[in-house]
């Protein structure tokens, strides 16, 4: 039988963070500073007012690697930086008015879907790549949904689905598959912390 090496590190770690509020809270604000970054990474397209952005991977993947209420808050952490006037929104913007704009009910869904994928996973659908796979569309139908209807109530409902719906369907499902690869990845390094 091979002896645990103690040292004042894994101490620090077994018994101030592991499990803890501090640990949660670290995962929380970094998972949010994630969906900052995935923000930035922005296509915009000059037919929608909705950029392309790796924001809803982000969200799903925060979502399936948390947990349903670790995700749903760091996607709402994420909107209220935004909201007090950090640059985390696509392209650097913040402030009110983008809680408000064309793209406000993708942010909006954004808790909702980390919740939902989390949910999921809580209950076995991330425990393998192809159970992610149904998981993370469920959720990524959330962010769909949120957006779709926030255009839909500035248009209508078919210019929110040309605009902010059907040309977004191919690259997301590639970016699910992506993800879905990640999954084990990042629960196993979540489960080390």
């Amino acid at each position: 039988m091979q002896e645990k090496t103690i040292t004042i590190p894994s101490v620090l770690i077994d018994r101030v963070i592991r499990g803890s509020a501090a640990l949660n809270v670290l995962l929380v604000v970094g998972a949010s500073a994630l969906i900052a970054i995935s923000a930035q990474v922005a296509i915009p397209l000059p037919f929608s007012p909705v950029p392309m952005t790796l924001q809803p991977l982000a969200v799903i993947l925060i979502g399936i690697a948390l947990g349903s209420t670790r995700g749903a808050a760091a996607a709402t952490l994420y909107l209220l930086e935004g909201l007090s006037g950090l640059p985390v929104f696509t392209q650097g913007h913040s402030g009110p008015a983008w809680l408000l704009g064309a793209t406000a009910g993708y942010l909006y869904s954004y808790p909702v879907a980390a919740w939902v994928a989390g949910r999921l996973s809580e209950r076995g659908w991330g425990s393998s790549i192809l159970r992610a796979i149904p998981a993370m569309l469920c959720a990524l139908g959330v962010i769909y949904l949120g957006g779709w209807s926030w255009l839909a109530a500035l248009t209508s409902p078919e210019t929110a689905f040309g605009l902010g719906v059907a040309p977004f369907v191919v690259a997301d499902i590639v970016k699910v598959v992506l993800g879905a690869t990640m999954v084990p990845y990042a629960q196993k390094l979540i489960s080390r912390v």
